[in-house]
């Protein structure tokens, strides 16, 4: 796995995107535990495969994988530092997908990286987060090499979608940001992929990245 020495904070718009280490465990905590524990109690926990239902405490094997370097995110934090949203992604195996016995039936093309979860503040929606939180993984994503990236979301054209099953962001919100459909696994869902350039620690593109459209979407 390619060394994670990119900066850990970046300005985009009025937030601030931070990764989910340590040091920003606390923001993350206060975010969960404003919201219910997230569904109930899940603590975004369910995709990381260590995971175990009615064994594993959430909150606990959460902060454990945090410490560890194994559950990663992007906050969206405020002007005052409080986390309002993240954007969860891993590689594929530190995390699975939903759908999975339907996705495993006809597999795309191997990604490097997943986009799992995607969470902004029950009190703060409709104000960018979520946007913010996915271009964050993604900055983070081709700062640590690029490549392939999918993740398994929900339409929501033409119907009124429940908020429970929109933790995984929309398609549409995908597609502005230039991922294409590859595969139907649900009523509503599909596997979306694209393809990211590496980018050097201080946002330049990397020798061989592209220039223009810094991508090519998975196929």
């Amino acid at each position: 796995m390619p060394e994670r020495d990119a900066p850990t904070a970046v300005t985009s718009g009025a937030y601030t995107i931070a990764r989910l280490e340590t040091a920003t465990w606390d923001a993350f905590a206060d975010l969960v535990e404003r919201n219910n524990g997230i569904y109930g109690g899940c603590w975004c926990i369910p995709y990381h495969v260590e995971y175990q239902r009615g064994v594993s405490d959430p909150r606990t094997l959460k902060e454990e994988l945090v410490r560890k370097g194994r559950a990663h995110a992007a906050l969206v934090l405020d002007a005052d530092g409080n986390a309002q949203g993240w954007c969860q992604y891993g590689y594929p195996e530190e995390l699975n997908l939903r759908h999975a016995r339907e996705y495993a039936k006809g597999a795309p093309p191997e990604a490097r990286w997943r986009i799992a979860c995607i969470f902004v503040d029950k009190r703060h929606r409709g104000r960018g987060i979520a946007r913010a939180a996915l271009e964050g993984a993604l900055a983070a994503i081709a700062a640590e090499g690029g490549g392939l990236v999918e993740a398994i979301s929900e339409t929501t054209a033409g119907r009124n979608a429940q908020e429970r099953f929109l933790f995984s962001g929309t398609v549409e919100l995908f597609e502005e940001l230039g991922f294409a459909r590859i595969r139907q696994v649900g009523k509503h869902a599909w596997i979306v992929s694209r393809t990211l350039g590496p980018v050097g620690p201080h946002g330049a593109r990397a020798p061989g990245g592209s220039r223009g459209r810094d991508d090519q979407r998975g196929e």
